[in-house]
């Protein structure tokens, strides 16, 4: 039965990405966004009465107190994530982060205990397993009808400039937990991810090839996931012609989805290879379409928590990004060195925090 009961939103951070969250509650028929808070108060009162919400604090845990919120949404960056999932939850309310949703792995775990410990959900906003394109093709790849999955290229080609990497707590192991890869790169894996399901061992290496910066600019790296498909993957933060782009080939098609920062029907193709072309009918997109966006992630996310039931498989997993980004970083540090998830789990240096050797190239 569908519950009638409206839930009770509260957002914690105001910058860029917090806008979506305030459109997709607003857009959201059973959900109310009753307050803000944010280390600047006059940012929360500016962003309050952008969206005419009646609350505006500068300290999370008044907040809280005040408004008994059902879930708080969280959109600042990574370093304070563990902190302030632990006071939502200890407050009675369910969480939904932002990527990434720790800065280590050690402190997702903390996160995913706490919210167990509260009987309370956690939810990762990784908004592009959104969308009734990534639904189908995930479909098709599950279903077994192109066959068995056996190569991927993964490629997040995007540009940040010297005042990007300015901001004072960007391009700092301490304050960012990683480079482009946690920070840009995961999307993509993610995807990746969602598509083709659990990996078995990474490879990768780090580079800083033009950035001022402490991490990476860019990184390369090789993923080999358990039902057999070796997939490439670069993440670059210097490339002036932006590209998000995943190609997964497999026994019966090539699958592509080629986009920036959001895709729709439109960036997808499936291509069959020679001999399978009368199956290609079967494959097509459906009617009726919905882009990926942060409105469909929330909406099904809002649902499963007014109706008890689970997390939707667009915001599930909250490990599985993290863990391929952590195993990328580990490798880096043992000089390309083979991680598996056994030895992740067990991992000397890399569950606590991400910092490893990037290799500078810079002239």
């Amino acid at each position: 039965m569908t519950s009638v009961k409206t839930l009770r939103a509260a957002l914690v951070g105001t910058g860029a990405v917090a806008n979506a969250h305030a459109r997709a509650v607003a857009a959201y028929p059973r959900a109310e966004l009753v307050a803000v808070a944010d280390l600047s108060p006059e940012k929360a009162e500016e962003f309050a009465e952008s969206y005419g919400i009646a609350a505006a604090y500068g300290d999370l845990d008044e907040m809280l107190a005040a408004e008994h919120p059902d879930v708080v949404l969280i959109c600042t960056p990574p370093a304070p994530h563990r902190e302030q999932s632990l006071a939502a939850f200890a407050a009675g309310a369910h969480v939904v982060v932002e990527k990434p949703p720790a800065p280590s792995l050690d402190e997702l775990d903390d996160m995913r205990a706490g919210a167990e410990a509260a009987g309370r959900q956690l939810a990762v906003v990784f908004q592009q397993r959104t969308g009734t394109a990534a639904a189908h093709v995930r479909s098709l790849l599950q279903s077994g009808a192109l066959g068995r999955p056996l190569v991927a290229v993964c490629q997040t080609l995007w540009f940040r400039d010297a005042d990007y990497f300015a901001v004072p707590w960007r391009g700092k192991w301490e304050t960012e937990g990683g480079g482009t890869t946690l920070g840009h790169g995961i999307h993509q894996i993610d995807l990746l991810a969602h598509l083709l399901g659990d990996w078995s061992s990474v490879q990768g290496r780090l580079w800083r090839l033009d950035r001022e910066t402490e991490t990476e600019d860019v990184s390369t790296a090789t993923i080999v996931f358990d039902q057999g498909v070796v997939a490439q993957l670069i993440t670059s933060a210097v490339s002036p012609r932006e590209a998000s782009s995943i190609r997964i080939d497999t026994q019966k098609a090539t699958i592509t989805v080629d986009h920036v920062y959001g895709h729709g029907h439109e960036n997808w193709r499936i291509t069959p290879a020679p001999g399978c072309e009368s199956e290609a009918a079967g494959w097509e997109f459906p009617d009726a379409e919905e882009r990926s966006d942060h409105g469909p992630l929330l909406r099904d996310v809002f649902d499963a928590l007014l109706d008890g039931g689970t997390l939707p498989a667009t915001a599930d997993a909250p490990a599985r990004s993290l863990e391929i980004v952590a195993g990328i970083y580990a490798s880096a540090a043992s000089d390309g060195a083979v991680i598996t998830p056994e030895i992740l789990a067990a991992h000397p240096t890399h569950r606590a925090g991400f910092a490893s050797p990037v290799t500078d190239l810079r002239r």
